[in-house]
């Protein structure tokens, strides 16, 4: 009946739009294919695609199995990748992806140790996934998620490691250097220069700027945290980073931090994981190692 090699093809027929292009990432003769796939629909007794002219449509049942492919397919691989891992004597590799541009420099304090006292396990870091952190986990394309905005869902495990608190960036000149806190209205004529994520998850605008009805004259989207504090430096714009951060590069840089408000803008990092996977020894001790590294915060 259903076979992995079904769900497969069902899954590569989907991403290279062609029952030939998917045979030959596959490698198999386009013949095989259809007729493994012609066998299996004789099985279930309905059919999984339709054609419409020179290309194929899934029918409900084959989008039914498309989402299961997609779902089973990654455990499938991370349990085989895992078993070839405990036969040649090795532990594995944990694969932690960031939702937090400023907090690399917090991980690589946190690996590096880590790694020294776990030699049989690899760390890798992933960052590419546009801020879509939890699909990540479901999707086993990572074990960790480093996160400040955790999604609680079931199945998921959030554990805070430390807290922190956003703040404004700004030039030693500029005219909010030294003030006790900026108010939301203090920025409707500045360019304000964030990473590139959705303004919703942005919480110089969620906590600060929207509850005020506030918008800043120019918004500029900068991936590198280099690069947005010399664009802060020189004038520029103002940026809303961690306040640790911020006070690492203080002094070489000309920069100050500026409370958000009154009563600032106060923050959580998370580590977040699969239930399931919580009991793995070295996934446990990288997030106790992280939470005791980090009781205080990151350090400059």
């Amino acid at each position: 009946m259903l076979e992995r090699s079904h769900l497969a093809i069902i899954r590569e027929v989907d991403r290279q739009g062609s029952l030939t292009a998917a045979a030959g990432v596959l490698c198999l003769t386009q013949s095989a294919l259809s007729h493994a796939m012609k066998k299996l629909e004789d099985q279930l007794g309905t059919p999984i695609w339709l054609r419409e002219g020179r290309s194929l449509r899934l029918t409900q049942a084959g989008e039914y199995l498309l989402a299961v492919a997609n779902r089973m397919l990654p455990q499938l691989d991370l349990a085989e990748a895992r078993v070839r891992q405990f036969a040649q004597g090795e532990r594995g590799t944990l694969s932690i992806g960031m939702e937090c541009h400023p907090c690399y420099q917090w991980l690589l304090k946190i690996v590096s140790p880590y790694l020294a006292r776990w030699p049989d396990v690899d760390v890798d870091v992933k960052q590419k996934f546009q801020f879509g952190g939890i699909g990540a986990l479901f999707g086993y394309e990572i074990d960790l998620l480093v996160t400040p905005d955790p999604l609680f869902k079931p199945g998921l495990h959030f554990e805070p490691v430390f807290d922190y608190e956003q703040v404004l960036v700004v030039s030693r000149r500029h005219a909010l250097a030294g003030a006790a806190y900026a108010k939301p209205e203090h920025l409707v004529g500045e360019t304000l220069i964030t990473y590139p994520v959705a303004v919703e998850r942005l919480d110089v605008y969620t906590q600060f700027l929207m509850p005020a009805g506030i918008t800043p004259k120019r918004h500029k989207s900068i991936e590198t945290t280099d690069i947005m504090l010399q664009m802060v430096a020189s004038d520029r714009g103002v940026a809303a980073l961690p306040r640790w951060l911020v006070e690492e590069y203080a002094a070489k840089m000309d920069l100050l931090p500026v409370q958000l408000g009154r009563k600032g803008v106060a923050k959580q990092i998370y580590l977040g994981a699969r239930d399931s996977e919580l009991h793995i020894d070295y996934l446990k001790a990288f997030i106790e190692l992280a939470r005791r590294g980090a009781a205080t915060g990151p350090k400059p």
